[in-house]
C-alpha cells in the first residue's frame, strides 16, 4: 500500500447527490399514471423499462425519461395523453437543470488528498449532464483527470489507472455502489472504498465482499484521509 499514488472517486451520491431526483421524479410519474395501476405496479413497470434500456441509452435522466415515455406507453395501452408525455419531459429537463449538491466532507476530502495524490473523477451516466455536475460543483481543479464511461467493469479500470496512474495494483477507488466502484475494482487488483448513500439505486446494489484484503468501507467522506493514512503507514 505505500506505493498508491492514484485515487479513483465516483460522482453520483458519492460526491453530489443524484438518485433523491429521479425518486422524485419517479413519484410524480407514477401520480401521473395512478389512474391505470398501482403504484408498485408502475414503478415496476418502470424498472423493467430501464434494464432492457441500458444497453439502448445507457445511465442517465435521457435513458430514464425515454424508459418513463415507454411505459406510460404500456400501461396506458398506447393511449397516453400529449400533455402527459409533456409532463414527463418537462420533469426531465428540471431534473438536468437541478442545481448540484455537494455531499457533507467532499470538498475538504479532495482538498486534502490532491497534493499528495492523483485524483480522477471515474463516473457513469450521460456526457453533457455529468460535464454540468462537475463545472457546477466546483470540484473540477481537485481532479487530474475525468473520465465519464458507459459503464463500469474491470478493465475500465484497469484502461483508467493505467492511463492516469501506475497501473491498478496502486490505485484505490472510492464511491457509494457496491455493484460499479467496489467489486470491479476489486477484482481490476484495486482498493475499494466503500462509502453508502441511503439511496441507492437498485440495480447498483451487489454483496458486500467482507473479508477482502483490499475492500474497506466508512460512512462518508471524512474518515477516508485517516484510513489512507493508516494503509500506507
Amino acid at each position: 500500500m505505500s506505493r498508491l499514488t492514484t485515487i479513483g472517486f465516483d460522482a453520483d451520491d458519492t460526491l453530489w447527490q443524484n438518485e433523491q431526483f429521479f425518486r422524485m421524479t419517479e413519484d410524480r410519474f407514477v401520480a401521473l399514471l395512478g389512474e391505470h395501476g398501482e403504484a408498485a405496479e408502475i414503478s415496476g413497470r418502470l424498472l423493467e423499462a430501464e434494464k432492457r434500456n441500458l444497453g439502448f441509452y445507457g445511465f442517465g435522466i435521457k435513458g430514464f425519461v425515454l424508459s418513463m415515455v415507454e411505459t406510460a406507453i404500456e400501461v396506458t395501452r398506447g393511449q397516453v395523453s400529449a400533455a402527459v408525455i409533456g409532463e414527463i419531459l418537462a420533469a426531465g429537463r428540471e431534473m438536468a437543470a437541478h442545481p448540484v449538491e455537494t455531499l457533507p466532507h467532499v470538498h475538504e476530502t479532495l482538498a486534502a488528498l490532491s497534493g499528495d495524490y492523483r485524483l480522477v473523477l471515474i463516473t457513469k451516466g450521460d456526457l453533457f449532464d455529468q460535464e454540468r455536475k462537475l463545472a457546477q460543483s466546483g470540484l473540477g481543479d481537485f481532479f487530474h483527470a475525468v473520465e465519464i464511461v458507459s459503464d463500469k467493469k474491470p478493465d475500465t479500470y484497469d484502461r483508467i489507472f493505467a492511463r492516469h496512474g501506475d497501473g491498478a495494483g496502486q490505485a484505490m477507488m472510492v464511491g457509494n455502489s457496491l455493484k460499479s466502484d467496489i467489486l470491479p475494482a476489486l477484482e481490476a487488483g484495486s482498493w475499494a472504498v466503500h462509502v453508502p448513500h441511503e439511496l441507492t439505486w437498485v440495480l447498483e446494489h451487489a454483496a458486500e465482499p467482507v473479508g477482502h484484503g483490499r475492500y474497506r468501507a466508512i460512512p462518508d467522506l471524512c474518515p477516508l484521509r485517516s484510513l489512507i493514512e493508516q494503509l500506507v503507514r
